[in-house]
């Protein structure tokens, strides 16, 4: 994509919640309610993002994601003066969770711009909950979802599978209960025991068995059949929607949009143009080689570092992959595998520019004869059933392409 604008898309990380969740190994910490680096924290991400607008670098945003963490616990007044230093775009959700969401909240987001939440349920069975080492109750989160469904907002929900103590019945009625509360969208995660989270630390001690592929495998296919007659299609391999609720944000991380993340451990993806634009605000930045056709970036600095900050992103550290071209046209395959949009006729002209089309053509036949991608009345590729649960190998056959594999 050319970079005579800006990046389409804006990600904005707020690393603070009430504690850490059992399965969390994600960029956040345990913050007291009251911490004034919360308010430093997001003040100086409003004044960068301010300033990135300044520079043209946000010309032709069209959507904005607040993650976390849990961008919530700023509170309305906090998440209110984030949500409106960003310049106005059709769309931008905002994640919360049940314990700190109000209808006050939801409304002083919406009023600065916001148009959807995201609250992370993950559970309605209380002992899922607990199990999960989540701060809310099934009560609790029942009553945010109906909150958020009457604020005027549109209310996404996100949900595990695969959790301790989980039963397809238990799971079934977790998807039905958000669905009823008002949920249009809906991702479902699989659990996955992590490294050096409470539950990795208990799988290494034996008190705790880690989910199997196959049970993994099996509850999202049962949580995919609930969904699907409820009136949700997936189009993303986690993620499911009523017609005309997809998330925008979402897909801009499979499609190639240039987006742009700010705060501790946001990543970033750039063409080469809006890199060397973005290293005008943020000079230590390094040079890249003359074979680098996308750039990816990830903030480094801790989050007591971006506040320091005051908005001025040439005090942050970034760490920096260079890609090629092959490796970017690659990446856009191996990517829109993951949506049921799939490879589509534009895409595969550009990979047969890139590679050659008998090469193209070879993975893609291979991947179809596997039973992994199958042609839509489109003309596109997009990944079957078995597809979506055997993503890395499709991955790694569309990856294989930038070696000559």
């Amino acid at each position: 994509m050319a970079d005579a604008t800006g990046f389409r898309a804006l990600y904005l990380h707020v690393p603070f919640c009430v504690r850490k969740c059992a399965y969390c190994d994600f960029a956040s910490s345990a913050t007291g309610r009251h911490d004034p680096l919360m308010a430093a924290y997001a003040r100086s991400l409003a004044a960068m993002v301010r300033r990135m607008a300044g520079e043209g670098l946000l010309d032709g945003l069209s959507t904005a994601y607040v993650g976390g963490g849990t961008p919530s616990l700023l509170g309305a007044e906090g998440l209110s003066s984030l949500i409106g230093a960003v310049p106005s775009v059709g769309e931008l959700t905002f994640e919360a969770n049940p314990d700190s969401f109000s209808p006050d909240l939801a409304a002083a987001a919406r009023d600065a711009g916001a148009t959807r939440v995201s609250l992370g349920v993950q559970s309605l069975a209380d002992d899922e909950l607990g199990a999960l080492g989540r701060v809310h109750d099934g009560e609790t989160t029942r009553r945010a979802l109906e909150e958020a469904a009457a604020s005027g907002l549109r209310l996404s929900a996100d949900l595990m599978a695969a959790v301790p103590g989980q039963t397809p019945a238990s799971l079934a009625a977790s998807v039905e209960g958000v669905v009823a509360a008002g949920a249009s969208h809906v991702s479902v995660y699989p659990l996955i025991v992590e490294e050096g989270t409470a539950f990795g630390r208990a799988v290494e001690e034996g008190s705790m068995e880690e989910p199997s592929d196959d049970e993994e495998a099996a509850a999202m296919e049962a949580a995919e059949r609930v969904l699907g007659r409820l009136g949700f299609a997936r189009y993303e391999v986690a993620s499911y929607a009523r017609p005309g609720e997809r998330c925008r944000h979402n897909l801009s991380y499979w499609n190639g949009t240039p987006y742009l993340g700010l705060g501790t451990a946001a990543a970033s993806m750039a063409d080469r143009g809006l890199y060397g634009r973005l290293r005008r605000l943020a000079p230590g930045l390094p040079a890249v080689a003359a074979s680098t056709a996308r750039v990816r970036l990830t903030c480094d600095s801790t989050a007591r570092e971006v506040a320091a900050a005051e908005g001025d992103p040439s005090r942050l550290s970034f760490g920096v992959e260079e890609l090629t071209a092959r490796e970017a046209a690659a990446e856009d395959l191996m990517l829109a595998a993951r949506t049921s949009d799939g490879l589509g006729p534009g895409l595969l002209a550009r990979a047969w520019d890139a590679f050659g089309a008998a090469a193209v053509d070879r993975v893609v036949d291979t991947l179809v004869g596997e039973g992994l991608l199958a042609e839509t009345p489109s003309g596109s590729f997009a990944p079957t059933e078995r597809g979506w649960l055997m993503g890395n190998v499709v991955f790694g056959e569309l990856w294989g392409l930038a070696d000559g594999d």
